[in-house]
């Protein structure tokens, strides 16, 4: 990876056209840090999927073994600011956040892998969980017990704490959901082949342009 124009870099976020020149020369690592659910409906050819929920497991490993830039990727950059603090905290300087996430990928029309099977990205579950519970609460409040409605305002206040302090307690209680792992990604393989700079084990699918079958994507 010598020579690479990001290397010691103190830029944080970088755009998809660079990312994929870096790809192109073969001067970046990718490290998704989406639930392998959400890998494995989209990612980027060449990814390395590493959940954040599994960072604290998995990160002294990575410390030891990953050297070189590493661009991180979510759906939209959140998740990946938050693993590239996480990272940082342990001592991995070289870290990189894809800007705009698969989102801004996507839409620059850059090559996708996408699976079989579809499924709703976890900030799109969050939305939903978080609504229906402020909804319920405010029905229930109204014709079951005046009480209840004071969910909604639980619910209201913890989105407020969420937004401020860029976590998100209920996403990490949904990434460990059943419908958020996937059926053929498996961490401690991505672990391995990252630390010793093998290619990402393949997801099943096929590789396309973002162009590609973007009415069946859900996520």
């Amino acid at each position: 990876m010598a020579g690479s124009e990001i290397r010691g870099s103190r830029q944080v976020a970088i755009d998809p056209e660079q990312v994929r020149r870096l790809l192109d020369r073969g001067e970046v690592r990718l490290l998704d840090v989406r639930t392998p659910a959400e890998f494995e409906s989209v990612h980027i050819p060449g990814a390395y999927n590493v959940p954040l929920g599994t960072l604290a497991e998995h990160g002294e490993e990575l410390r030891r073994h990953v050297d070189g830039p590493v661009v991180l990727v979510c759906r939209s950059g959140s998740r990946a600011r938050q693993a590239e603090e996480a990272l940082r905290e342990i001592g991995m300087t070289q870290l990189h956040v894809l800007d705009g996430g698969m989102e801004a990928w996507e839409r620059a029309g850059f090559p996708v892998r996408r699976g079989e099977r579809q499924r709703w990205g976890l900030e799109r579950q969050v939305r939903l969980v978080a609504g229906s519970l402020v909804l319920l609460s405010v029905l229930a409040g109204v014709f079951v017990a005046r009480p209840l409605v004071w969910i909604a305002a639980m619910v209201g206040a913890g989105l407020v704490f969420s937004a401020v302090t860029n976590t998100c307690g209920l996403a990490l209680l949904l990434a460990k959901l059943p419908y958020n792992r996937g059926a053929t990604c498996d961490v401690r393989d991505m672990v391995r082949a990252l630390a010793a700079g093998e290619a990402a084990p393949a997801a099943p699918g096929r590789t396309r342009s973002a162009s590609e079958g973007v009415a069946s994507h859900c996520a």
